[in-house]
């Protein structure tokens, strides 16, 4: 698990130079596109995650 401290580390300017980075390489168009593979990414995770735990109890 990520520490709480982590994210405190981050700053503004962190955030600000990580947004133009990404922006850089993938473009303004490309960006919803990664986004939504993300979001489905992560509901697929907690699905499956969410399964496991139901079989572990029977």
């Amino acid at each position: 698990m990520i520490s709480a401290s982590i994210f405190l580390a981050i700053g503004p300017w962190q955030i600000a130079v990580v947004v133009v980075l990404v922006l850089l390489l993938f473009g303004g168009k490309k960006i919803p596109e990664l986004m939504r593979g993300l979001g489905s990414g992560i509901k697929e995770f907690k699905d499956a995650s969410k399964e496991e735990e139901t079989n572990d109890k029977k």
